[in-house]
């Protein structure tokens, strides 16, 4: 058996299905991943500090402007659309129990189609006030430059995301223990499984499918049941072809 036929027997023979994503899922939407060569960590930030400091709760408060000037050069893409691995897990919600548990910002797994997606580190589409609290959507950061103001009260508005030195939201780290620790079969694209705590949530998986995709190896890759190192999307399209002659 090939190791695309393994994959499509464990999504086939699974009720419940996790999937847990990191930035490679949505590079073939055009957003470059965190610690690649073309990463953000490895581009210049057009100053002095290094991007993960710019990204930082401490850097937000103090140097506000600067943050905005990087985060809507370096971290904003709105015209971006779900590619084929996000619409292949969406699809999947047709017969199965699926949900996603993403380290991601873009909101593209919901865009996709996926009802079920516990957003471990927020997402760039929510921005609120900090002063009253007022959600605002991406176009408020977008278009209120240098620094985006609340008209109701004058407050700065802060993106919804975690940004370095925040704490994860305990409900979203609870259900997402949850989802992986009730799963037949756990799916993880896309994440070097370095950025902790999310990337500590596997532990908690107990069943005997564990599918790692990432194009670099990974330190669980040796405990997962099936690893790809290779791009999510030609997995995908592979399983596509196999899953629809199985429906035939």
């Amino acid at each position: 058996m090939s190791k695309i036929e393994k994959f499509c027997s464990f999504i086939t023979e699974s009720k419940k299905i996790c999937v847990f994503t990191g930035a490679g899922i949505s590079c073939a939407s055009g957003i470059p991943d965190f610690r690649s060569a073309d990463g953000l960590y490895n581009q210049s930030s057009g100053t002095s500090y290094r991007p993960e400091e710019i990204i930082s709760h401490h850097f937000f408060l103090k140097y506000t402007k600067e943050f905005y000037s990087f985060y809507r050069s370096k971290m904003l893409y709105p015209n971006a659309k779900p590619n084929k691995a996000h619409l292949f897990f969406a699809l999947l919600q047709k017969d199965k129990d699926v949900t996603v548990v993403t380290q991601n910002i873009d909101g593209l797994h919901q865009m996709a189609g996926s009802k079920r997606v516990l957003e471990l580190h927020g997402s760039v589409l929510r921005n609120y006030c900090m002063d009253c609290n007022r959600f605002y959507s991406i176009d408020k950061v977008i278009q209120n430059e240098p620094i985006p103001i609340c008209p109701s009260c004058g407050g700065i508005i802060k993106p919804d995301v975690v940004l370095y030195e925040e704490p994860l939201d305990e409900e979203v780290i609870n259900n997402s223990i949850a989802a992986i620790s009730e799963a037949d079969c756990l799916i993880i694209i896309g994440t070097s499984l370095t950025v902790y705590p999310a990337a500590s949530f596997v532990r908690f998986y107990r069943g005997s499918k564990l599918v790692l995709i990432n194009k670099q190896a990974t330190q669980y890759d040796s405990r997962a049941d099936l690893v790809f190192n290779e791009d999510v999307i030609d997995v995908v399209m592979e399983s596509t072809q196999l899953l629809n002659k199985g429906e035939k």
